[in-house]
């Protein structure tokens, strides 16, 4: 990840609009930054939530709180506890997310 052009600054993630992204069950609000190419976001998943595709993004992911599982096409099964985190590679394995408790998640992609 190359980051440039990126000046000092801080972010009060209260003061980030949300925005509500439906999954095949639940939802997310996301609270998004971007920084040039660089994605940065709070996401909170409702209970209940089970992403609605496969991803193929990047992410560096961090587990806040809750719990998080996420399947890779493989069928390989992780799940995320506060202070654990994954990181992905673009195009690497496809990966979707779900959580029967909640979780908020800090996400950098």
């Amino acid at each position: 990840m190359q980051m440039s052009d990126i000046p000092f600054g801080t972010t009060d993630w209260s003061q980030i609009e949300p925005t509500v992204h439906k999954g095949d069950t639940g939802h997310s609000t996301w609270r998004t930054r971007q920084f040039g190419p660089i994605r940065v976001r709070m996401v909170e998943h409702s209970p209940g939530y089970l992403a609605d595709h496969w991803c193929e993004k990047g992410h560096i992911l961090l587990c806040l709180e809750g719990e998080m599982t996420t399947e890779l096409a493989d069928g390989r099964v992780f799940v995320l506890k506060p202070g654990m985190s994954y990181q992905v590679a673009d195009s690497a394995e496809p990966h979707r997310s779900s959580t029967t408790l909640g979780a908020k998640l800090f996400i950098v992609d």
